[in-house]
C-alpha cells in the first residue's frame, strides 16, 4: 500500500480485526493512514507498509446495502480519482448511485468465498492447519475414550470402566461405594468432565464436609482442569454486594421466590457460576442459603462422604434433609461412600433413595428385594465356572447352566446362546450372558462398587505393636478412668503436670520418629489438642522437621500443612493429625503411620490406614501402635487393639463388616474393655465366628455381582489400551507445536518431553487459550505429569488444546489463502480451486452428532476445465509442494481472477451438494442403530429391572428423534477455499 493508491472516502476491512467492519480512509499523512470504523466507533492509525488492510471491491451482481439500510445489487463499478462509484438497483427496480464511502459499515466477511474477494487472504499453511484441525477434533470426539483421556490420573481399568459407564448416562444418578483408596473423588471427576465436554451437562454444584473443601478445589483443577467457585458466606455477601452486616436480612427463602421487591430479581450466588463447590455444613446451617442452591439449575449434584447423611423413616438429620431437596432439583446426582451398608441397611436404603425416591420408597420391600440376589449370584458364579480359558472353544454348555438360566431367559434366548456356544465360542457366549445377567440385577445401575480383592496393586499392611509397661500406681488409677480415658489417657497425664512429659507414648515416638530418619511418617490422633501440643515437642524440643493438621486451622492453613508434609526434598518429615486427617487426604507418598490412639469406630479405624493405603502406593505400609500394658490385667488398649487384630482382622486387611461386627458385640466389647478379662477370650471368639459368616456372605451374595457389574474386566482394558495408544501417538505434539508456531507462541525445551509456553510479543491473539500470562509448563507424557505437579498435562482435551481447535476451526482462520504450485504435468499458469466443505447441522451440543458423521471433509480440487485433482493430490501431499504468495500478490492475482474463480467455486458446490444427502443417511442411519439400541436394550430390562427410569428411556426416544431432525436440516457448507497457481 503506498500514499498515492489510498484517497479519502476509500473502504478497508482490518484483516487482524474483522469484527470492526467496513472502515473509512479518513486521513493520509505522509507514512500513516488513519480509518475510521463506524459501526465499532474506533480509529486507527496504520503504517502505509505494514498496514494489515484489504480493500473493499464489489463486482456485477453482488448485494450490497446503503447507510440507510436500503439493500442493492450492483450493475456497475466506476473508478473516480481513486473511489468507486456503484451503479445499483433496488427490489423494486429503482436505479441509484452509491459511492463507497456511504456503504453500510455494519458489514462483516466471515465466508470463505466473502473474505476471498475482500481480499482477506491467509497464508496458505493456515490454510493447511485449518482442514488438519478439522480432521483431528472431528477423530478425537468420535471415540469412546472421549472425555476420559484427558485428566491428570492413572489409567486404571476399574475407575476407567466406572467413569465411561456412569458418564454416557443422561442425567446418572448413582452411588459411587468403591473401598477406601480406590478413588472414587477421581472417578466422580472423570464422571462430571466427560460430562461437561459431550455437552450433557453444564453446571454441577460438589457439596463436600468442610475439611475436604480445598483439597477439591485443587484435584479438580490440578487433574481436571476444572475451575470451581468457592461459596461460603464471605463469598456469597460480596456477590450480593452486601458490604456490611446491616445489610444482611434474617429471612428464610422459598426457593421458588427469590426476588427483591424494590431492586427487582435478587442476586443468586449459587447462579454466578457454572461450577460451584461448598461445604455441607455452609448448605445445613443456612437456610437462606439452602434455598438459593435449590433455586439454581443443576445439570449433576456430587455429595462426597454421604455415609454422614444419617437417616431413619421418622428422625432423618438436616443434612440428609438438605441434600434430599437439593437432590430433587438436580437432574443428575453422585453419591460418594465408601461404606455403603457398614452403616446398617436402614442407612443404605436411605442413601439409595436419595437417587431415586419413587425406586426405594420402602424400606421393608427393599430388605426382602436383598435377599433374592443369592441365586444370581450363585448362577453367575457357575457361569465363570463354566467359562473356557480358550477364547476359541466351541460346543454345548452344561446342561446344569442351562437348567439355571430358565428363570431368567425366555426358550428363544437360551436357544441363541446354546447356538452361539456351539458354532462360535463358549467363552464368548458366557461373557454375552452374564452381561444380560448383570444388567438384570437390581441395584447394578444405580450402586457401583469395587472392592480390594478385586483390583491388584494394592501393597501389603504390617502391623507393630509397642507395649509401654505402666507404673502399678498409673495403672490402677487409668484403670478406675472412664473408657474414653483410658483410650486417650491425655486428660490424666495431664493431671499430673504437662502430659506430654509424663506419657510414655511421647518418648518412644520421638525415638521411632529418630530411627526412621528419612522417611515420612504420618501420626493421626484423635484429638486437636494432643496433635498441637505433640507437634510442639518434637519440633523445639528435638528438631524433628514436623508440621501439624487439625480442625482448628483454616482451610489454606492445612493445605500448606499437607504440602510441606509432602515435599519429598525440603519437607516436614512427621504430619500429626488429628482424626481431621482420617478423611479424604491422600498421603500414599508414606508407608510409616503412628496410631497414637485408637478410635472406636471401625469404619474411622479404616478411614486412617486409607490415608496410605490407596492406589498408587508403592511400598508396604507400616502400622505402629503403642500400647499401655500392666502386670495386673490387660489394659483398654491392649483389648481394643485385640479385639480389631484377632476379632475383624482390621489392621492388615480392609474390613467391610467392621461396623455391623462393633454393632453387634458392642453391649459385650465396651464393658469388656474396661472390666475383668474373664470374658475377653469368649468375645473374641465369637467376634471371629460372627466376621468369617459375614464376609463369607458377602463373599457369596451381592457383593460378588456388584464386583462383576462394576468392572467387567475386559471392556476396561480396552479402555485402558485405547487410551494408551492415544496418549503414544506423535499426532498431538506435532500438532500443538504447528499451531503455536503460526500463533507466534513462544515456547522452548524445559527437560525431556517437557516444554515451556509463554506469550510472544507479536502473538496473533492475545490472550491465547488455555495460556496464562506468566507462562505454561507443559508435558505430553502422563507418567511425567503425575509425578510433576509444575507440569500441565497436555491432552486433545486439555483447555489449551481444545481452544486451539476452536480458535482455528470454528473462526475464520485460514479459510482462505493463495499459493502457487510447481508440478510438470501442470502448464504454467494453471488455475486451480481447492475447496473443502464441512456437513453443518445446527444442534445441541450434548447431541455429539459429529459421531455419526464418517467424513466431516469433502475436499476437490478443480482445475479450469472442472477436472477433479483431489484424490490425484491429497491434502497432505500438497501441502508439502506448495509456495506461499506475498498478501499483495494474492490479493491482485484474485482481483483479476475472480470470475474465474466464482465459476469454479460454483462447480465446486454443485459436485459435492449430491453428496449430502448420503452422508446425511449414513449419519442417520448410525444414529438409529446406536441410540435406537440402547434404548432397546432399556427397554427390555426396565421389564425386570425397576432401576431403569422412565425419564432416561424419554431422554433417549427425544435424543433421536432430534438428532434425525437436526441431521434432516443439515447441509454442505464452504468451510475455506484455496487458489493455486501452477508456475
Amino acid at each position: 500500500m503506498s500514499q498515492a493508491e489510498v484517497t479519502l472516502g476509500q473502504r478497508y476491512v482490518s484483516d487482524t480485526e474483522p469484527e470492526l467492519g467496513l472502515g473509512v480512509v479518513l486521513q493520509v499523512d505522509g507514512s500513516t493512514v488513519d480509518i475510521g470504523f463506524p459501526a465499532a466507533g474506533e480509529r486507527r492509525t496504520y503504517s502505509l507498509k505494514q498496514a494489515p488492510l484489504s480493500r473493499v471491491r464489489f463486482t456485477e451482481g453482488e448485494k450490497i446495502k446503503h447507510q440507510d439500510g436500503t439493500r442493492v445489487v450492483v450493475q456497475e463499478v466506476i473508478e473516480q480519482a481513486g473511489c468507486l462509484l456503484y451503479q445499483t438497483v433496488t427490489d423494486e427496480g429503482e436505479e441509484r448511485a452509491v459511492p463507497e464511502f456511504e456503504l453500510d459499515s455494519y458489514v462483516q466477511f466471515s465466508t470463505p468465498r466473502e473474505r476471498l474477494f475482500a481480499g482477506q487472504i491467509d497464508k496458505s499453511n493456515h490454510f493447511s492447519l485449518r482442514y488438519q484441525s478439522r480432521l483431528l477434533r472431528h477423530k478425537v470426539e468420535q471415540t469412546n475414550t472421549f472425555g476420559l483421556g484427558g485428566p491428570r490420573v492413572s489409567l486404571l481399568p476399574h475407575q476407567l470402566y466406572i467413569a465411561e459407564q456412569v458418564a454416557s448416562r443422561f442425567s446418572p444418578r448413582v452411588l459411587l461405594a468403591d473401598e477406601v483408596g480406590l478413588g472414587k473423588t477421581i472417578e466422580a471427576g472423570m464422571i462430571l468432565h466427560r460430562q461437561l465436554l459431550t455437552g450433557r451437562a453444564s453446571r454441577a454444584l460438589v457439596i463436600v464436609p468442610p475439611a475436604l473443601l480445598h483439597q477439591w478445589l485443587v484435584e479438580m483443577l490440578r487433574r481436571f482442569n476444572l475451575s470451581f467457585t468457592l461459596l461460603d458466606e464471605e463469598r456469597c455477601l460480596s456477590l450480593e454486594g452486601k458490604d456490611t452486616e446491616d445489610d444482611i436480612m434474617d429471612f428464610e427463602l422459598d426457593a421458588d421466590d427469590l426476588l427483591d421487591e424494590e431492586d427487582g430479581p435478587a442476586v443468586n450466588p449459587f447462579e454466578q457460576a457454572q461450577l460451584v463447590l461448598c461445604s455441607l455444613d455452609f448448605i445445613t446451617q443456612n437456610p437462606e442459603r439452602l434455598a438459593q442452591a435449590e433455586a439454581a439449575d443443576w445439570d449433576l449434584l456430587l455429595v462426597d462422604e454421604a455415609h454422614h447423611l444419617s437417616w431413619s423413616p421418622d428422625a432423618p438429620s438436616d443434612e440428609y434433609l438438605a441434600v434430599e431437596r437439593l437432590a430433587q432439583r438436580a437432574r443428575g446426582l453422585l453419591l460418594l461412600t465408601a461404606t455403603p451398608e457398614q452403616l446398617g441397611v436402614e442407612s443404605h436404603f436411605a442413601r439409595l433413595r436419595l437417587l431415586d425416591p419413587d425406586r426405594y420408597y420402602d424400606l421393608e420391600v427393599f430388605t426382602r428385594e436383598q435377599a433374592d440376589y443369592g441365586p444370581l449370584s450363585a448362577l453367575v458364579e457357575q457361569l465363570l465356572e463354566a467359562r473356557p480359558d480358550d477364547a476359541e472353544q466351541t460346543g454345548e454348555l452344561p446342561t446344569a447352566t442351562l437348567k439355571g438360566l430358565e428363570q431368567f431367559l425366555d426358550a428363544v434366548q437360551l436357544e441363541a446362546l446354546s447356538s452361539q456356544a456351539r458354532e462360535t465360542s463358549q467363552a464368548q457366549a458366557i461373557d454375552e450372558v452374564i452381561s444380560v445377567l448383570l444388567d438384570r440385577h437390581g441395584t447394578g445401575r444405580v450402586l457401583l462398587r469395587n472392592t480390594r480383592h478385586a483390583v491388584a496393586g494394592f501393597p501389603e499392611r504390617h502391623l507393630h505393636t509397642y507395649p509401654l509397661e505402666l507404673e502399678a500406681g498409673d495403672a490402677e488409677a487409668l484403670a478406675e478412668m472412664e473408657l474414653q480415658a483410658q483410650l486417650y489417657p491425655e486428660q490424666y497425664w495431664e493431671s499430673q503436670g504437662e502430659w506430654w512429659i509424663n506419657d510414655p507414648r511421647v518418648l518412644w515416638l520421638k525415638d521411632l520418629i529418630k530411627e526412621k530418619r528419612g522417611q515420612k511418617i504420618l501420626v493421626i490422633c484423635a484429638d486437636s489438642d494432643t496433635a498441637q501440643s505433640l507437634e510442639l515437642y518434637l519440633r523445639l524440643r528435638h528438631g524433628i522437621a514436623s508440621a501439624v493438621f487439625h480442625e482448628s486451622m483454616n482451610l489454606i492453613a492445612r493445605d500448606r500443612a499437607a504440602a510441606y508434609f509432602a515435599d519429598t526434598e525440603e519437607g516436614a518429615q512427621v504430619l500429626i493429625a488429628s482424626e481431621i486427617g482420617s478423611e479424604g487426604r491422600n498421603f500414599q507418598f508414606a508407608q510409616d503411620l503412628v496410631l497414637f490412639d485408637l478410635p472406636l469406630n471401625p469404619d474411622l479405624l479404616e478411614q486412617r490406614i486409607g490415608r496410605l493405603d490407596r492406589i498408587g502406593q508403592a511400598g508396604e505400609i507400616h502400622l505402629h501402635l503403642p500400647l499401655y500394658t500392666s502386670e495386673g490385667s490387660p489394659t483398654a488398649q491392649e483389648k481394643l487393639s485385640r479385639w480389631y487384630h484377632e476379632g475383624i482382622n482390621a489392621f492388615e486387611h480392609t474390613c467391610a463388616i467392621g461396623h455391623s461386627a462393633y454393632t453387634a458385640f458392642a453391649d459385650r466389647l465396651l464393658p469388656a474393655l474396661t472390666g475383668p478379662g474373664d470374658d475377653f477370650e469368649a468375645l473374641l471368639s465369637d467376634t471371629r465366628a460372627f466376621a468369617d459368616k459375614l464376609n463369607a456372605e458377602l463373599q457369596a451374595g451381592r457383593d460378588k455381582l456388584l464386583e462383576l457389574n462394576s468392572c467387567r474386566p475386559g471392556k476396561a482394558e480396552a479402555l485402558v489400551e485405547n487410551l494408551s495408544e492415544q496418549d503414544a501417538d506423535p499426532a498431538l505434539p506435532d500438532y500443538v507445536m504447528r499451531a503455536l508456531d503460526s500463533f507466534n507462541v513462544d515456547y522452548e525445551r524445559h527437560s525431556e518431553n517437557a516444554w515451556v509456553l509463554h506469550p510472544g510479543e507479536h502473538m496473533r491473539v492475545d490472550p491465547y487459550p488455555g495460556l496464562p500470562e506468566s507462562g505454561l509448563t507443559v508435558t505430553f507424557d502422563r507418567e511425567q505429569a503425575l509425578s510433576r505437579d509444575d507440569m500441565s498435562f497436555l491432552t486433545w482435551e486439555h483447555p489449551l488444546v481444545r481452544g486451539t481447535l476452536e480458535l482455528i476451526a470454528d473462526t475464520e482462520y485460514g479459510n482462505t489463502a493463495v499459493a502457487t504450485l510447481k508440478l510438470p504435468p501442470l502448464k504454467p499458469g494453471t488455475m486451480m480451486v481447492e475447496a473443502v466443505f464441512c456437513l453443518m447441522s445446527p444442534a445441541p451440543a450434548e447431541l455429539q452428532l459429529n459421531r455419526y458423521i464418517r467424513e466431516p471433509l469433502v475436499r476437490v480440487l478443480l482445475d479450469s476445465n472442472g477436472k477433479d485433482f483431489a484424490q490425484a493430490l491429497g491434502a497432505d501431499k500438497l501441502h508439502q509442494i506448495l509456495k506461499k504468495v506475498p498478501r499483495a500478490t494474492a490479493q491482485e492475482l484474485v482481483r483479476h481472477s475472480r470470475e474465474a474463480i466464482a465459476t469454479l467455486l460454483d462447480q465446486a458446490e454443485a459436485k459435492v451438494e449430491p453428496l449430502r444427502d448420503q452422508q446425511v443417511d449414513d449419519a442417520k442411519s448410525a444414529a438409529r442403530e446406536d441410540i435406537g439400541r440402547e434404548i432397546e436394550r432399556l427397554q427390555d430390562l426396565a421389564k425386570i429391572n425397576p432401576n431403569i427410569r422412565e425419564e432416561e428411556l424419554n431422554y433417549l426416544q427425544t435424543r433421536l428423534d432430534t438428532s434425525l431432525e437436526c441431521l434432516d436440516h443439515a447441509s454442505l457448507k464452504l468451510d475455506a477455499v484455496r487458489v493455486i497457481v501452477a508456475v
